[in-house]
């Protein structure tokens, strides 16, 4: 996949060991609730069932993060989390991160990529639907620890 204008001057890469307490500060400062451990990004750094991936622009080496799950037999790929620096929102940090993921999935012959996404969320919502994922299926009532319901949304890889 090609990236898109706007998310020319982020770099993603695959996230590494160093990134570790990066990793960790930006899941706790970004959510309460559904929060990636320590040893749960540790173990996905060295997974071949998950991609962690980094973005950074402007010599910043850490702006964002995705998490991508794969599923033996499956050729459909999840996006488990992605998050950004408040700083960062608004700036193809998302973007870039969202292609990185699509890509990822295209190289593990994945077809298609979903996600979940609280339905209160409308700047992600907004985002997912800019990119070209639809919505699939009904609402999913208390998916999130704290109750909150999702959405699940779906976009098809060439």
């Amino acid at each position: 996949m090609t990236p898109s204008p706007a998310t020319a001057a982020v770099r993603v890469r695959r996230a590494e060991l160093s990134d570790l307490d990066d990793l960790v500060a930006l899941e706790e400062a970004t959510f309460d609730h559904d929060l990636v451990s320590r040893a749960q990004f540790r173990r996905h750094l060295d997974s071949d069932s998950a991609r962690v991936l980094v973005a950074s622009a402007n010599h910043r080496r850490f702006l964002g993060t995705a998490l991508v799950f794969f599923r033996k037999g499956s050729r459909v790929a999840r996006l488990y989390s992605i998050a950004s620096l408040p700083e960062a929102r608004g700036k193809g940090v998302g973007t870039a991160l969202i292609d990185a993921a699509e890509a990822a999935a295209v190289q593990r012959r994945c077809n298609a990529l979903r996600l979940e996404v609280r339905t209160d969320n409308d700047a992600a919502i907004r985002l997912y639907e800019r990119l070209g994922y639809h919505r699939i299926g009904p609402v999913v009532k208390g998916f999130y620890e704290d109750g909150s319901h999702a959405f699940r949304y779906e976009k098809k890889l060439a």
